[in-house]
This record gives C-alpha cells, sequence and structure tokens, in this order.
C-alpha cells in the first residue's frame, strides 16, 4: 500500500513539473516571435494567446467556510502579471464574486489564495476559475471550473452551520438543504419567522441574522428549524460567543525561589456553559522551556536555574480568536514570602507568637507584620524563623492575630490565617475597712471588706478564696477565707498594722491588695461636718478641702441604703488632686438621709477628713413632735416644751425648725380668723420650747407644733391650754378709788364747814318729787334686763348747764365699787330736767356719752358701765359689752331756775337698788 502511494505521489509531481516545463517553453516562444517579428510592415497572420491556467489545489477550510484556492506561479515568464478570480454557485455557475490578484514577488512556485463565504458551504456548490492577464492587457484562457460540492440531503432536511460558534456582534447566514425533488418552506430563527427565505439556487432556502447576541438563557445557543414542502423538519442548535480578551494586569511572583505564579485578569466573564473553550498558554520566550498550559487567570512554573530576568508572555486562544500578553520581571524583586505559624503562647498582659518563612530564602532580610485584633499592629525585622512579644493586651480577652511579610520591604505577602487566643484572667481586689474601738482602750476590731474582679470574660467561678496576711508589733499572721465570702474581722491592738489581701485562681495571676490601720490616736482632729444639698436628679455633688497629707488620693464610704440599718457599706476611691465626686441619682432612694465620710489617704492609713450628709431627694411630711403634757401658763402667755429628734435618719427630710400656731376657742370666735391666731416660728431645730406672748387672760387656747422642712410644716401635735385670771389687777382697781377717798377726807376734814357752804343748793331751786320718783323707776325699770353677771353698774349725773355753755361732758365710773348706793328718799327730793345723751365712743370697759345741750336747758347724763363681779373667781367665756342708753326728756319750764345735784346710784338686779 504505501509503494502504490508513492508511486501516485512520484507520478503527480512528475505531472506538475512537465506542465510547468510546458508553459515555460511556449512563453519563451511567444517571447520570441514578438522580439522576432518583421516591424517594418509585416504582419503575422494570427495573434498570440497566452497558455490556459489550471487550478492546481481547491480546499474547503472546515469551520470557517472558506475556500483555498492554489495555482502554479511561473516567474520566468512576462512580467505583470494579474490573475482574475470567479468564483460561482450551484450548478449554474452564477458568478457572485470576482477579484484581480497580483502576482507575489517571492520566489514562489505556488500561490494560494483563500476566500471567506458568507453562506455556509455546504448548503450549495461552489465553483473556482482563474485566468491571467499578461501586461495587464493580454488574457489567457480561463481555466475550467473547479467545483467545491455542496451536501445532498437523504432523508430529512439538512441545516448549516449546525453545532458551531458564532461571534457576536455580527451578521450570519444559515440555510437549509432538501430532498432532491422538494423545497424548502419554512426556516426560523430561535422560533422567529420574522426572517425572509432567500432562494439559493432551485431547492436550498437560506436566512440572514443580523448583529447576534449571546442568548441570556442557561447555555448560549441559538435554535434553528427548517421544515420543506413534503413537511418534513430538522432543527439544529449553534452557540453565540465572545472571542478571547487580551490578559490585563499581569504579574508573577515567587513565595519560596522555586516555583514562579503568575496571574492576570482573564477580563469578561464566559457563560458557565461556553461551546467556545478557551486555551491559556504561558510562554517563556527567553529560554528553551515548553509552553506551559495554564489556568483561565493563573499560571505556574518551575524556576529556570540561574535565571534571574524573565521575558514571558500569555496566550489565550478559542474558536473565534487569540490574544497575547507579554512580561519581564527580575525573579528577586519579586518574593512574596508565606508565613507559616509555629506557635502562639498567651500570657495574662502578654503573648508570644513565632511563625517559620516557608521556601529558599536564606539570602534575604523580611520585614514583618503582627496585627492583632482588638490591640494594633506590630513590626519587626526578622529571618525566616521570626518571633515576638505581644505587649500590653488585656487580661481574660480574647484575641486574634496575623502576620504577613516582605522581602526588601518592597511587596507584601499574603495575610495567614487568624489565630485565636485567650489571655489568662487577672484578679484584683478593691479594699478597705472599718475600725471599732472596744472597750478594752488597747483592742481594736478591724472589719476587712472587699470587692472581687476578674478582668474580661472570665467568671468568677475561677476564684478558689483568699488569703489574708497581717504583720503587728513584729509577728505576722495568714488567714484563709473561702471564695463566698467578702469580709473579714480580725482583733488588732493600738499600734499600725498593715494587712494583704490576695485571690487565689485556678488559672492566671492575683494581684494582692493593701491596706494600713493607723496608730491609734486619741489626739486625732475632729472631721469637718457639712450639709448637702440636693443635686439635679437626685444625685450627688460632693466636694471637699484638698489636703496635703492625702499623698495617695481619697476614699468616700456610704450606706447603700442610707443610714438606715443595717448598712450596706459601698466605697469609692478618688485619685490624688481630685476632690470632687458626682454620684447619681439612680443609685439613691428619694427620702433617705445618706452620710458620706470623705478619707485622706495617707502613707500611714486613711484619716477621717469630712462627715458630709444629705438627701437625694428630700420629701414631706415629717413625724410630729411630742408634747408636754404639762403646760406653763399666765394670765397673757403660755410656755409649750416639746420632745423631737431632729437627727432622726428615719426623717424624709432636713429638720429645719418648728411652727408654733395659737388658736383662740370659744363659742363666739370664728376658726382660723387672723385676728384670734398667734404664729410663732423657732429657727433652731435643738430647741424645743416656746413661750406666747399677748394672749388673753382667762381665756381658753388650741395650740400646734410641727417640724418644719424645706417643703413647709409636717405633721402637727396639739394640745389646749388656759391663761390664768389676773386678780392683782382687779384689787388695785378696787384699792386705789378707797384709798383716794380715804385721803381726801382726812384732808379735808378739818374744812368740812366751808365745803359744805360751798356745795350746799343754792336758794330756790326745786326739784320735783314725784318726777324724780317716775324717772328713778323708769330707770329701774331699764337696767332691771341684766343679769348679775353682766356686773353692770349705772351712774347718773346731773348738772346744772348755764347757757351759751355747749361742751361734750366725758362720763366716767366712780371706782369705789363698795360704795353705799344713794337712798330712794335721797333722790325723790330732788327734780332736774335732763338732756337727750349719746354715746361717742366705747371700749371694753367704759362708754362716754356726748351730750348735746341747747341753751338754757338743763344736761342730764347716765352712763352704763361694765364690770367684773368680784364674788365671781372664773368667767368661762368673755362676756359682751352692753351699753344702754337712757334718755329722759324735760320741759324747759320744769327747772328754769336753781342748780341740779348730781346723783349717782348703783343697779343690781337681784340685790341693788337705786
Amino acid at each position: 500500500m504505501a509503494s502504490v502511494l508513492h508511486s501516485l505521489h512520484s507520478d503527480q509531481f512528475s505531472t506538475e513539473r512537465m506542465a510547468s516545463l510546458r508553459i515555460v517553453l511556449t512563453n519563451l516562444f511567444g517571447l520570441y516571435l514578438i522580439i522576432s517579428g518583421d516591424h517594418s510592415g509585416c504582419c503575422l497572420d494570427t495573434v498570440w494567446q497566452p497558455p490556459r491556467p489550471s487550478i492546481s489545489h481547491l480546499q474547503a477550510v472546515s469551520g470557517e467556510q472558506s475556500l483555498s484556492v492554489s495555482w502554479l506561479v511561473n516567474h520566468s515568464g512576462l512580467v505583470g502579471v494579474v490573475t482574475e478570480i470567479q468564483i460561482s454557485r450551484t450548478e449554474n455557475y452564477t458568478v457572485i464574486y470576482n477579484e484581480n490578484v497580483s502576482a507575489p514577488t517571492a520566489d514562489l512556485n505556488r500561490y494560494t489564495w483563500t476566500w471567506t463565504s458568507a453562506l455556509p458551504l455546504e448548503c450549495v456548490d461552489h465553483s473556482v476559475r482563474i485566468r491571467h492577464f499578461y501586461n495587464q492587457s493580454v488574457p489567457s484562457p480561463w481555466s475550467d471550473w473547479v467545483t467545491n460540492y455542496g451536501v445532498e440531503a437523504e432523508d430529512k432536511p439538512k441545516i448549516f452551520p449546525s453545532e458551531r460558534v458564532l461571534k457576536e456582534a455580527t451578521s450570519a447566514m444559515f440555510c437549509c438543504v432538501p430532498r432532491v425533488g422538494v423545497h424548502i418552506a419554512k426556516l426560523t430563527f430561535n422560533n422567529s419567522v420574522k426572517y425572509r427565505l432567500i432562494s439559493i439556487g432551485a431547492r436550498v432556502g437560506a436566512i440572514a441574522v443580523d448583529n447576534l447576541t449571546i442568548p441570556k438563557a442557561f447555555i448560549n445557543a441559538v435554535l434553528l428549524s427548517c421544515t420543506d414542502t413534503s413537511g418534513r423538519s430538522n432543527h439544529t442548535w449553534n452557540y453565540v460567543s465572545f472571542p478571547p480578551q487580551k490578559p490585563r494586569n499581569l504579574s508573577c511572583m515567587t513565595s519560596d525561589m522555586t516555583s514562579v505564579t503568575c496571574t492576570w485578569d482573564p477580563g469578561r466573564e464566559r457563560p458557565r456553559y461556553d461551546k467556545n473553550s478557551e486555551t491559556h498558554t504561558l510562554h517563556i520566550v527567553n529560554s528553551d522551556q515548553a509552553p506551559i498550559t495554564c489556568e483561565p487567570s493563573s499560571c505556574t512554573f518551575l524556576v529556570v536555574p540561574h535565571l534571574d530576568e524573565y521575558n514571558i508572555s500569555v496566550v489565550v486562544k478559542n474558536q473565534l480568536g487569540e490574544e497575547m500578553r507579554s512580561y519581564s520581571f527580575n525573579i528577586s524583586d519579586r518574593v512574596f514570602p508565606v508565613v507559616e505559624w509555629d506557635i502562639v503562647s498567651p500570657g495574662v498582659t502578654n503573648a508570644t507568637v513565632s511563625w517559620i518563612l516557608q521556601g529558599n530564602l536564606t539570602q534575604l532580610n523580611f520585614l514583618c507584620q503582627v496585627a492583632t485584633d482588638p490591640h494594633g499592629t506590630t513590626e519587626l525585622s526578622c529571618d525566616r524563623h521570626c518571633k515576638v512579644t505581644l505587649e500590653h493586651l488585656l487580661p481574660s480577652t480574647h484575641y486574634s492575630t496575623k502576620v504577613r511579610c516582605s522581602a526588601r520591604g518592597r511587596f507584601w505577602g499574603k495575610w495567614t490565617g487568624p489565630v485565636s487566643f485567650t489571655t489568662y484572667p487577672l484578679g484584683t481586689l478593691n479594699l478597705w475597712r472599718r475600725i471599732k474601738q472596744l472597750s478594752d482602750p488597747n483592742s481594736r476590731w478591724v472589719t476587712l471588706l472587699w470587692i472581687p474582679h476578674i478582668s474580661g470574660s472570665a467568671n468568677m467561678g475561677i476564684i478558689q478564696g483568699y488569703t489574708i496576711q497581717w504583720s503587728q508589733e513584729g509577728q505576722n499572721r495568714t488567714k484563709w477565707m473561702d471564695s463566698g465570702q467578702t469580709k473579714a474581722e480580725i482583733s488588732i491592738g493600738p499600734g499600725r498594722c498593715e494587712f494583704i489581701v490576695q485571690t487565689v485562681l485556678q488559672d492566671g495571676l492575683a494581684i494582692p491588695a493593701r491596706i494600713t490601720i493607723p496608730e491609734m490616736d486619741v489626739k486625732e482632729n475632729l472631721p469637718v461636718e457639712k450639709r448637702l444639698s440636693s443635686g439635679i436628679a437626685g444625685s450627688f455633688n460632693l466636694s471637699w478641702a484638698e489636703q496635703v497629707t492625702a499623698t495617695c488620693g481619697y476614699t468616700v464610704e456610704w450606706c447603700t441604703l442610707g443610714n438606715t440599718a443595717p448598712c450596706t457599706l459601698q466605697w469609692m476611691r478618688i485619685q490624688k488632686g481630685n476632690s470632687t465626686l458626682f454620684l447619681p441619682g439612680e443609685n439613691f432612694k428619694a427620702g433617705c438621709r445618706y452620710t458620706f465620710n470623705i478619707y485622706g489617704c495617707t502613707e500611714n492609713g486613711h484619716r477621717l477628713l469630712e462627715i458630709q450628709t444629705g438627701y437625694s431627694q428630700e420629701l414631706n411630711p415629717v413625724q410630729s413632735p411630742s408634747l408636754v403634757e404639762a403646760v406653763q401658763s399666765s394670765s397673757s402667755s403660755v410656755t409649750l416644751e416639746w420632745h423631737y429628734n431632729e437627727d432622726d435618719p428615719a426623717h424624709p427630710a432636713f429638720i429645719t425648725g418648728y411652727l408654733v400656731i395659737a388658736q383662740e376657742l370659744g363659742s363666739h370666735m370664728l376658726p382660723g380668723s387672723a385676728a384670734n391666731m398667734f404664729r410663732v416660728s423657732v429657727e433652731d431645730p435643738g430647741r424645743k420650747s416656746v413661750t406666747i406672748e399677748g394672749l388673753q387672760q382667762g381665756r381658753e387656747y388650741a395650740f400646734s407644733v410641727s417640724a418644719l422642712t424645706k417643703w413647709g410644716p409636717g405633721q402637727p401635735a396639739s394640745i389646749t391650754a388656759r391663761t390664768k385670771t389676773n386678780y392683782s389687777a382687779y384689787l388695785a382697781k378696787i384699792l386705789t378709788p378707797i384709798f383716794l377717798v380715804l385721803g381726801c377726807t382726812i384732808l379735808l376734814w378739818p374744812q368740812r364747814k366751808m365745803l359744805k357752804e360751798m356745795f350746799a343748793y343754792p336758794a330756790g331751786m326745786s326739784i320735783k318729787t314725784s318726777e324724780l320718783e317716775t324717772f328713778l323707776n323708769q330707770a329701774g325699770v331699764s337696767v332691771q334686763s341684766h343679769k348679775v353677771e353682766d356686773c353692770i353698774s349705772c351712774d347718773i349725773e346731773i348738772l346744772d348747764t348755764h347757757p351759751p355753755l355747749n361742751e361734750t361732758t366725758t362720763l366716767t365710773d366712780p371706782e369705789p365699787l363698795t360704795a353705799p348706793p344713794p337712798s330712794p328718799s335721797s333722790l325723790s327730793s330732788t327734780s332736774c330736767h335732763f338732756p337727750v345723751c349719746h354715746p361717742k365712743q366705747s371700749t371694753a370697759q367704759s362708754a362716754t356719752m356726748l351730750c348735746d345741750t341747747p341753751p338754757l336747758r338743763q344736761v342730764t347724763c347716765i352712763t352704763n358701765k361694765m364690770y367684773f363681779d368680784p364674788m365671781v373667781e372664773e368667767v368661762s367665756e368673755p362676756q359682751k359689752v352692753v351699753f344702754s342708753d337712757i334718755e329722759l326728756s324735760f320741759e324747759q319750764s320744769d327747772c328754769l331756775e336753781g342748780p341740779c345735784s348730781v346723783i349717782y346710784g348703783y343697779i343690781a338686779s337681784d340685790t341693788l337698788q337705786v
């Protein structure tokens, strides 16, 4: 079989050589005729014609819809040869394309020309013929048609192209070939009939689709369906894709100086099920290494020994084209170290981290970064094996750390994966103390209190217990306390003593707490006491005088429930240089009294500096005082006493004083009347008694005492008391006129005869007895309406008034109430004319009459006066003053001449008569 193929090949080669030789000889003969011809006028009977060319080869390029045409070229022939090429379709040889091709200048024996068809070559027959033009004017005969035959359908129509990748954004023609004797009835693209059916020859149908797009379906395929006139149909799929993308951002790196990895951006992302598969190849141009098959976006190859500079190219190919990108680099400059973790060892406030750099990197210096979250980044220089200690971490806290390194500080490698660790817990104590002096002056009782704290997220369950150590007078002692206890009571002497309390943990570190008990000092200065005002929203703003001796700050202690027992002690330490403290109101209860003890911290212990007391919010009411029942009183004052503990911590507010109210009682008094009420304020809360002056004698009063706060009086305590009667005043009123009368009598007794002549009745004066008796009877009836207890007296004064005298007469009551009244017989012999009298003014004791005396009239005035019956010791209620006006009229003629005499009379309803 091989010898037969060799023989066929040799015959074909001999035939081609003979044909070439024949063409050369013909051309030479034609040239000879042209040169040797008779140009003087003789012409050849026939014109020379170039030989017929022949197509040596016609081939259809699969998948590209192209025809490749080849023919022989003779460079020894005539110059300026142009070849005309015609392409036709169908069996009728319909010319569809014509082109002139110049002869190539290269020394080639065969020339190949390629033509691409818009219609798939399988649809119909495509034929090619050529002819030459010598000197661009003498054509040769046409060669024979050389045909590339189309496909014939046997059973059902055939569609072309089929299962082929088409380039997006281009135009394409699709054809359908039926069986012999039938035609195409319908050809659709993606089930669309909008495309016009084009007839190709007698039977074949085709459609043209412009601007192909990639379908957005799961597969980037388009559907073609064809039906012939016999009803038979067929369908096929084609795929729309895009050409390869030129690689972008091409770079290379090595992590171990053993292999190199190059990466690039592949560009546009392809559909998941793209039939247009790509190949990626890396070429090391400056070496004899074979091409390296790559991934779509990266490629890894071994380092070429002794090669530092690399020139590479990345080639991307698919069915629609090819793209390439070149890149050059020095491998020593492209080192990206890879870190491998060695160990992470945490502590309480630090952690030790170590790692190893992979690869053969002994000749390089590295700069590494350690990033800790949440902490920060640490940078250090190291070799292949690196180690660093992370400082200033928080106890019992979760951290994560990662590392990256760089060779020569140019390009940083990738961060390692984070490694997590947890620092060990740290136990601390907030230690405080209370000191109580015992009955023994050489012994004290110390109560140690502490609040444990475990830093971070650890719980209290890791606490195993506490150790207490103290030393006094050279003796060291130790005491163990369980984990659930937070206080210890220890007896010490009067000397200085230092305590050390430390938490015992399962894991981690505990810092001991120290506190010093100062030496007992009987001469210690008393602390300053202050009262606090309520702050905003029930808060406390504490401030104190800064002490030079407080070298280690201050401590403020208070009871969380105020001054009520039992006391849950709370304390807070203040840094040195700060002498203020703000405590928010949500930690305090309104109406509770809080006492804050402020201590100054010194080298020898804590000293009490100030005691500040206050309320977060003062409330009302407060409790009522307790009055003393034995009330001290006089005729015009009452002294009240009460008991009250103004410093009682149960009070909801500070006591600022007391309010005392006195109200006179009686049926004739209006309740709450300001005229009958006394108010006395006591501003000193420590004063528990008050005397109310200006009261009426023999009256009953109601007294109330209430404690005062900033909001006003609290609940009152009430008591009643009566003022005493002042008998000495009455006695003075009675004895004074008696002594005056006796004195006057004694002094005037020797002159009695002269006085008798002066005060005798004038001659001619006549008083009708009947008229005077009538007047006295009327007066007696008028005054009999008064009761004995009213103590009413009546003075009758008859004056002889001479015209034109008009004056106001004031009537007074004779003081001696015990004087005997005049007898009726003495009054009956006197008569006078009385004027009309009107009251001028009145008081509780007397009434004064204005006597309007007309000219030439006699005036008679009657004054009714009230006094207290000396026989009555006490009066339950004050008596109402009653004034009686007695109006008697006398005719002017009744008493025109003579003087009027004065008559005094005292009237009592039951026992006295005028």
